[in-house]
């Protein structure tokens, strides 16, 4: 697989500005603004999904949407991967196996739109709702969840630079920071990790995902899909979201803020953790 493009890639571009509070300043200054490309995904040669998203770690992007989206089962099925850029934007070319491209075939999907957008282009109510997999939920402390959040912000270079990027982090059953991806969009951060971590088939039995958005219900979904157990997020859950960690026995968290945060769903299964 191509290492083009990685979290080294230029993801943010210069701006001059103005700064005012009461009024405007006549001096200007420079600031730095958070690329947003299109990125196509092309399996066997055909295209399918077109997302705005922030030009690094695009193998990790592919791979992460191409499982957490069911295209693939596993990073087996993902033969080859390449990525191509033009004026236009970027394309990530990948070769998968015959019986998965037949299925994608079937599935009749076109996701271009918006960014992270995960449900443009689906064709019907009934497909709207995925079935669930279901997971194990780890034991998970409060304090754990509180060092993830004290560690967070020195781990998002893209967000302190310019102000405009998600991120999504996988964190041990202690809460510290193994590994974060960012985004303009919040899907697509999470899909970063999501393929990072099956790049380094990452033992994903303990520790859990934080994500520096709402806890919606395609946040929950593809969680459950890449086998993660527990889920936490800045800002609120929504419904439909516990509904379906509820489905899954995922164990999902919100509002989690220094010093605060919420239980939305703990399974009987996931004993509270002490430490």
């Amino acid at each position: 697989m191509s290492t083009h493009h990685t979290r080294d890639a230029v993801a943010r571009q210069p701006v001059e500005v103005r700064r005012g509070a009461n009024g405007w300043y006549n001096d200007t200054q420079e600031d730095l603004l958070a690329l947003e490309r299109p990125v196509a995904l092309v399996y066997n040669g055909i295209s399918h999904a077109v997302m705005m998203a922030s030009p690094a770690d695009l193998e990790d992007f592919a791979l992460g949407f191409s499982l957490s989206e069911g295209i693939l089962a596993s990073t087996d099925e993902c033969y080859d991967l390449e990525i191509h850029e033009a004026p236009q934007g970027l394309t990530v070319h990948l070769t998968i196996a015959s019986q998965r491209m037949a299925e994608l075939k079937q599935r009749r999907r076109s996701l271009t739109g918006r960014t992270g957008c995960g449900l443009c282009g689906t064709e019907a109510l009934e497909q709207a709702i995925r079935p669930i997999p279901h997971v194990m939920a780890p034991p998970l402390s409060d304090a754990a969840i509180q060092r993830s959040l004290q560690e967070l912000s020195a781990h998002q270079p893209l967000q302190a630079a310019t102000g405009a990027s998600h991120g999504a982090a996988w964190c041990d059953a202690w809460g510290n920071i193994k590994q974060l991806r960012e985004d303009v969009g919040r899907h697509n951060a999470l899909d970063k990790l999501i393929g990072a971590l099956a790049r380094e088939a990452s033992p994903l039995g303990e520790g859990f995902a934080l994500v520096t958005s709402r806890a919606s219900y395609e946040m929950v979904h593809k969680c459950a899909s890449a086998g993660i157990g527990a889920l936490v997020a800045v800002s609120a859950a929504t419904a439909l979201a516990v509904e379906q960690a509820q489905a899954s026995g995922l164990l999902l968290a919100g509002f989690a803020r220094p010093g605060r945060h919420l239980i939305y769903h703990r399974p009987a299964t996931a004993a509270m953790a002490t430490a």
